[in-house]
């Protein structure tokens, strides 16, 4: 029996290609080099790209399109252009400094952080039991990454897996003979998928701050002022969960159909990578108040009102719902009166989710 082909080597910055082929935040105009402590990042305050410099002891901001109009730089102009990918990179990073690499994201479509072993063991093996699902009829389901990893030591699993490549090889009209094809496609699917393991394991995090609030919220069951603040992390926190959790269950489904993955992998690995980037933007956030919340403790304390008020301020503009109220002041065509307005308040638009 030939050995099951191992998992793909888990490709980040380093491995990715030669990094003096990534272009770097360079400006031409003299500007820049006479700035201190050049950091573009997004405001705090509004969100908008900014650049942020260090003048006369001070730290100051100076949005991106202010800087483009008070150089008078045009959109043809390299230092426009460079200003504009700054922008864009950070929704992949926290943060550029001039001669930093420009997020790979933005230049070949590749993950710029990186991956583990394990990871790509966990995406291949998944990959590889829905292979032998197809092959035999199965509905083993196995979604538990420690399992899959199990799995990848069982002699039973992987004498299936060979079938399987060879029995794809054939439905997909390469011939038995040609299974490498088939492989060569698994290991990289499995390399994509894994930043979405990678990922799926972060929010287990978030999946453990949540049980730790409701833990809180029952201590301080008896404590009103207290457990008002908790409720409401509590379900905000509920509801960034459910968001997260949504978003990989259309990973999975999109992906479950293994053989018209494997047959359109071009438009699937685009799909993956739309995801993949969607939900590390989003995550990317959360590294702050995750690392603070990695260490508490679910007993009381005089620090735990004010750990709940922190996390509310992180998860209220984010996660809070909003009503798209009837605009009262709007001007009213003539016999139209309480009870159009009742109706208006009925039809208003679906509740809306305030995004971060």
């Amino acid at each position: 029996m030939t050995d099951v082909p191992a998992p793909p080597f888990p490709a980040g910055p380093e491995h990715a290609g030669d990094p003096g082929d990534t272009p770097c935040v360079v400006f031409g105009h003299t500007f820049f080099s006479k700035l201190e402590d050049v950091c573009f990042r997004l405001s705090e305050q509004t969100g908008e790209p900014v650049m942020n410099i260090r003048f006369a002891k001070n730290d100051v901001s100076l949005p991106i399109h202010g800087i483009k109009k008070e150089l008078n730089l045009k959109e043809g102009d390299a230092d426009f252009q460079m200003l504009d990918q700054c922008a864009q990179a950070l929704k992949y990073v926290k943060g550029l400094r001039l001669g930093d690499p420009l997020p790979r994201e933005l230049i070949t479509r590749e993950a710029s952080w990186q991956l583990s072993a394990r990871h790509a063991t966990i995406a291949y093996q998944r990959i590889a039991v829905q292979l032998v699902n197809w092959m035999t009829g199965g509905e083993q389901l196995i979604t538990d990454p420690d399992e899959l990893l199990q799995l990848a030591d069982d002699p039973h699993i992987k004498k299936n897996i060979n079938l399987a490549f060879g029995e794809a090889a054939e439905r997909m009209g390469l011939g038995r003979d040609h299974k490498e094809e088939v492989v060569h496609h698994v290991q990289t699917l499995a390399h994509e998928l894994a930043y979405i393991e990678a990922l799926r394991e972060r929010v287990r995090r978030v999946e453990e701050m949540y049980q730790k609030i409701q833990g809180l919220r029952r201590l301080y069951g008896r404590e009103r002022s207290v457990l008002e603040v908790a409720d409401q992390v509590a379900r905000l926190c509920g509801r960034a969960l459910e968001e997260f959790k949504a978003s990989f269950f259309e990973v999975d489904a999109q992906t479950g159909e293994i053989l018209a993955v494997l047959r359109n992998l071009t438009s699937q690995i685009a799909y993956i990578r739309d995801k993949r980037d969607d939900l590390h933007a989003r995550l990317m956030a959360w590294d702050e108040i995750l690392e603070e919340w990695d260490t508490v403790q679910v007993k009381l304390g005089q620090d735990k009102p004010e750990l709940l008020r922190r996390a509310y301020h992180f998860l209220a503009p984010r996660y809070m719902m909003v009503n798209e109220w009837v605009l009262m002041t709007r001007p009213r065509p003539a016999g139209e009166g309480a009870s159009q307005l009742g109706k208006d308040a009925k039809s208003k638009k679906p509740i809306h989710v305030m995004r971060w």
